[in-house]
């Protein structure tokens, strides 16, 4: 259906199924992306709750208000809409919801992976990756609000060992 494009990442469709690609992992934007987009929701609320106590000014504030209630959804929506994936023969990222973004890399090109986790991320479990791969441009470098990060580092790890990509360590 033409509206669910607008309303669900279809990853399955970037797939090389006749080359016998399967999704390892699919990774959700971690919570903490739209905490300040949750917090602008509740701001809103307050805005609509105190437009009867302002009088005259409550075409500003309800303006004002949805406004900011459309920028908010209009975020949540997107980090919705942001899907990293880790499959059995690369990563590839899909984001975007009118215009459709697709970066890919496959396991043989990277080089590193760098993860790193901000205060916040210790406290709520998130972290964001940096890809070095063998090109000099790449559309596929950074990945920002991955849940987990270690396990999904280790899930990439794994694959590539699976792969024979790089030798066996020992």
């Amino acid at each position: 259906m033409f509206l669910s494009r607008f309303l669900h990442p279809d990853v399955d469709r970037h797939l090389i199924t006749d080359e016998g690609e399967e999704i390892v992992d699919e990774v959700h934007k971690h919570p903490m992306a739209v905490a300040w987009a949750l917090g602008g929701l509740v701001l809103c609320m307050a805005i609509f709750l105190a437009m009867p106590l302002v009088g005259v000014a409550w075409p500003v504030l309800l303006i004002a208000g949805l406004l900011l209630m459309v920028r908010c959804v209009w975020a949540i929506h997107s980090a919705h809409m942001d899907r990293f994936v880790i499959t059995n023969h690369r990563v590839f990222r899909v984001h975007g919801i009118v215009n459709q973004q697709t970066a890919t890399m496959p396991m043989a090109r990277i080089l590193d992976i760098t993860v790193t986790k901000p205060f916040w991320g210790h406290l709520f479990g998130y972290g964001h990756f940096v890809f070095e791969s063998a090109a000099q441009a790449q559309g596929l470098r950074v990945i920002r609000y991955v849940a987990r990060p270690d396990e999904r580092d280790l899930t990439i790890q794994r694959v590539v060992q699976r792969s024979g990509l790089r030798g066996a360590r020992g």
